[in-house]
């Protein structure tokens, strides 16, 4: 790792967070991801470099994936993100700091911004969870993802299906390395036993719904940050019509839908987000 580039562990809550740092100024926080396989370099590989001429960029392993600790609150886990996020800004004596989240990570910034306005600058969100995700039946995308686990359990041949038919437009331009990398991450024995994101299921599953559906929310109407969504056209896993919504729903949200683009925006079109978000970012 470049010397420039620093990683350690965090203690937020009783719980251990992986972070790595670099770069210098406003601090920026980038969440990632909740497929399989995900953390917070893997799905920001293409980006930190940029992002770091400019800011303090700080990548977490969300709770849950990488080199975090495997637990999560299932029956609210945007809400268990975001409080973990503003006890990692705690810890690492940040006031406030712009958030950068995509899907998964896109809702926990969301859910960030709600509880906790005064922590939160500017904000870019590409295809975030949460948006109307409860209202119609999942795509094709999200039950590849949530299924991941379930029936014959993890394969290689599930977590390519994943990413090159879902997760991105042009599947040949995913390398096997990258899915060999994500195909061992979501076989940590401590993932199998406990994965972050799955079905709700039990007594409290109808609340738990209720509770990852932002436009369920009447506080999202008072998400005033600056914020700038931009989602691929071609969305297979986060419908690309709830960019148009948070629009209507949020006082200053800009939307940039990126043609021939899948759910992964930043890794597939990232000489166009870098520009896009840094210079957004930098108001």
């Amino acid at each position: 790792m470049d010397e420039s580039v620093t990683e350690r562990t965090v203690r937020v809550g009783g719980r251990e967070i992986h972070v790595v740092e670099t770069g210098s100024g406003p601090a920026v926080l980038l969440l990632h991801g909740g497929g399989p396989g995900a953390s917070g370099m893997a799905n920001y590989t293409r980006n930190v470099a940029a992002f770091a001429r400019r800011f303090r960029v700080i990548v977490p392993d969300l709770p849950g994936y990488g080199r975090s600790e495997k637990w999560i609150d299932q029956s609210d886990p945007f809400g268990y993100l975001a409080r973990s996020m503003a006890g990692l800004l705690d810890e690492l004596g940040i006031e406030s700091a712009h958030l950068v989240g995509n899907s998964y990570g896109g809702a926990a910034a969301l859910r960030l911004a709600i509880e906790a306005p005064a922590r939160v600058g500017r904000m870019v969100l590409m295809g975030p969870g949460g948006v109307g995700t409860t209202r119609a039946l999942p795509t094709a995308g999200l039950n590849a993802l949530l299924d991941y686990y379930r029936g014959e359990g993890p394969s290689r041949d599930k977590i390519r299906r994943f990413i090159r038919d879902y997760l991105v437009f042009d599947g040949d331009s995913v390398p096997e390395e990258l899915v060999e990398q994500r195909y061992q991450a979501s076989v940590d024995p401590a993932v199998i036993a406990n994965p972050p994101l799955r079905r709700p299921s039990g007594p409290l599953a109808l609340r738990t719904l209720w509770r990852t559906d932002f436009t369920r929310d009447p506080r999202l109407r008072k998400v005033s940050h600056p914020t700038l969504v931009i989602w691929g056209a071609d969305d297979k896993v986060n419908r690309p019509d709830g960019g148009p919504m948070l629009t209507r729903v949020m006082p200053d949200c800009d939307l940039y839908l990126a043609a021939n683009t899948g759910h992964w925006v930043q890794w597939e079109r990232s000489e166009l987000f870098n520009t896009l978000a840094i210079a957004f970012l930098e108001g």
